[in-house]
């Protein structure tokens, strides 16, 4: 039923929970897990305008990125699933919508509320919007 199972991360607990979940599925389908980061572009921080300064390279927010995938896995018991990691740079919506399409995902899990750089007023926000404009099912782990 499942082949392949997507579980966006920003490496909060709610989305640990979703690798959990996943990795479950993944074991009683034989399915594999892809886990996603998504990057902010610089422009995605402060739009197209100067930023004060304040200069954050992609490199950086790559390495950003390997450190959310690496403490989302910490712990986790993955040995009879194949994880495969994935760091893309962008919108999470945006990019987590065309990782469903150009990867033929047959399911997202992901967390209710996330951590990323503009928590409070859109938490959740991204989850929300997939689950809303998603091609495939989408579970939601709170």
């Amino acid at each position: 039923m499942f082949k392949k199972i997507l579980v966006p991360t920003d490496a909060s607990e709610h989305s640990r929970r979703a690798l959990r979940t996943a990795i479950q599925l993944a074991e009683s389908f034989q399915a594999e897990v892809e886990l996603l980061h998504v990057s902010y572009t610089p422009q995605a921080y402060w739009g197209y305008t100067i930023s004060y300064g304040i200069t954050v390279t992609q490199e950086q927010l790559d390495e950003n990125g390997e450190l959310a995938l690496e403490a989302t896995l910490m712990g986790m018991d993955r040995a009879q699933v194949v994880i495969n990691k994935r760091i893309e740079s962008g919108h999470p919506v945006s990019v987590i919508l065309e990782r469903i399409k150009t990867e033929s995902i047959d399911l997202v899990v992901m967390g209710s509320h996330g951590y990323g750089p503009i928590s409070g007023s859109v938490l959740g926000s991204v989850s929300q919007r997939v689950l809303q404009r998603a091609s495939c099912p989408v579970l939601i782990i709170k």
